[in-house]
């Protein structure tokens, strides 16, 4: 009987799937239970115009998506490229605080890996006419 070579390739997939979606998946629960540490993150703008716990709570829904499409593995490519641009959004509007963001340079990079890491048995079917 012969055993199935490790595949590292797969595994690194693996662990960068799991890694970018314990962090939306933190940060949507966490901004959940505790608003107040998180409402400070929100821009200005948005604050200026909506209630910050309703911004609060549609940006958590959408970190839980994100985190479930990386956890299931369903679009990789696609839920790692719209992390990464949440990612860089947050900088971007949070530039002020880049003393604690500039974390987030190294997850951006790690969903641009994943991005091209991912296979296109991950990609939605495309239509053939």
């Amino acid at each position: 009987m012969k055993i199935p070579a490790f595949d590292h390739a797969k595994a690194a997939v693996f662990l960068l799937r799991a890694a970018l979606a314990v962090v939306f998946l933190y940060a949507a629960i966490s901004s959940t239970l505790a608003p107040d540490e998180w409402v400070g993150y929100l821009p200005r703008i948005l604050l200026d115009h909506f209630d910050a716990s309703v911004l609060l709570k549609i940006f958590s829904v959408y970190e839980l998506l994100i985190a479930v499409f990386l956890i299931l593995g369903i679009y990789v490519r696609y839920a790692a490229l719209v992390a990464a641009l949440t990612l860089g959004g947050i900088i971007v509007s949070n530039f002020s605080l880049f003393a604690i963001t500039f974390r987030d340079m190294a997850l951006i990079l790690a969903a641009l890996a994943l991005a091209l890491l991912s296979e296109e048995k991950d990609m939605p079917p495309t239509s053939k006419k």
